[in-house]
């Protein structure tokens, strides 16, 4: 393995590499490993079979970072980097970019669910100023480093837009694409469906379980709707225990026909609580946009009274807008 600080720089900025808890690793087009710095070979030693960066990651994951860096092109993503020591899932949010010749450089920053989203962002802004400072004095380096300040710079503002808990779209960002998406059907016409889903008992949950219990379920669900939806489709914590889909191009019965496969999934994705198998279930109701009579609100006013009724029908269900 090449020196990862004399594959960037010599003196203080392959120094900076080397101390931060940032993992950075230098990977050739088709995945492989050619060098990384401190923090990551801690990561690695827990994996030291792994001969490429596709490897590194849980199953579930290896095909979007294969897709990520066939694409060449620059990418931040939110992934699983397994299970740490408590048994609970580990998110990083992820840029990989192309540098010269076929390699990338691909970052990784732990996301804690614990800490405050300000926290995080405010300590991603403080590593972009002295990345910054430091570029001054290395000149050497100035093309990489600025490269690395943008990546994290774009993941500080991923970030302000995303729920901490679930790490999907927050209800700011949910709404502002929702309110696009009818701008976008007003002036070139075709249709938007959006899916209100609700989490069927969950004060029941938390009752007998516990809030820890209860976030672990809406971490559970969300990665089930992320993970069951197609794209363009977008799924968004919209509160507490709802969340919002939005489907582009899509008619209110494809849309019911995708709120009962995310019923399925979830009532057959069962998750373990205290020693056995919890039954979860969700409830959702389904609206298609009204150009001319509905706006953003009343949309999801629609779709909301729809899930209500899915949930006065015996819950674990759908239900359309009139």
């Amino acid at each position: 393995m090449e020196k990862f600080s004399d594959l960037i720089s010599a003196g203080i900025a392959g120094e900076i590499f080397e101390k931060i808890r940032t993992l950075v690793m230098l990977v050739e087009r088709d995945g492989s490993l050619v060098s990384w710095n401190s923090a990551f070979g801690e990561y690695k030693a827990k994996n030291p079979q792994a001969g490429n960066l596709q490897e590194c990651f849980p199953e579930k994951e290896r095909a979007r970072i294969g897709g990520a860096l066939k694409a060449g092109v620059r990418e931040n993503f939110v992934a699983e980097l397994g299970i740490d020591d408590e048994g609970r899932t580990v998110f990083y949010g992820c840029s990989l970019f192309p540098v010269q010749g076929e390699r990338f450089i691909f970052v990784a920053e732990r996301l804690d669910s614990e800490a405050s989203l300000q926290e995080i962002v405010q300590r991603l802004n403080r590593q972009v100023k002295m990345f910054q400072v430091e570029s001054e004095s290395a000149k050497k380096i100035a093309r990489n480093k600025q490269t690395e300040v943008e990546a994290i710079a774009a993941q500080a503002d991923e970030l302000s837009n995303m729920d901490v808990l679930t790490f999907l779209p927050n209800r700011r960002m949910i709404i502002k694409t929702l309110k696009n998406e009818i701008l976008r059907v007003e002036r070139y016409t075709g249709p938007l469906s959006i899916s209100v889903v609700d989490v069927d008992h969950f004060k029941k949950i938390n009752d007998l379980y516990g809030n820890l219990a209860g976030d672990e379920v809406l971490k559970h669900v969300a990665y089930q709707l992320r993970d069951h939806v197609r794209h363009p489709d977008m799924v968004g914590r919209y509160g507490g225990e709802e969340f919002l889909i939005l489907l582009p191009s899509t008619n209110a019965g494809e849309a019911a026909e995708q709120a009962a496969r995310l019923c399925r999934y979830v009532r057959e994705a069962q998750m373990p609580v205290e020693g056995h198998n919890l039954k979860v279930t969700i409830s959702a109701g389904v609206a298609q946009y009204i150009p001319g009579i509905d706006t953003w609100d009343t949309l999801l006013t629609r779709a909301d009274a729809a899930m209500h009724e899915a949930k006065n029908k015996g819950r674990d269900r759908w239900s359309v807008a009139k």
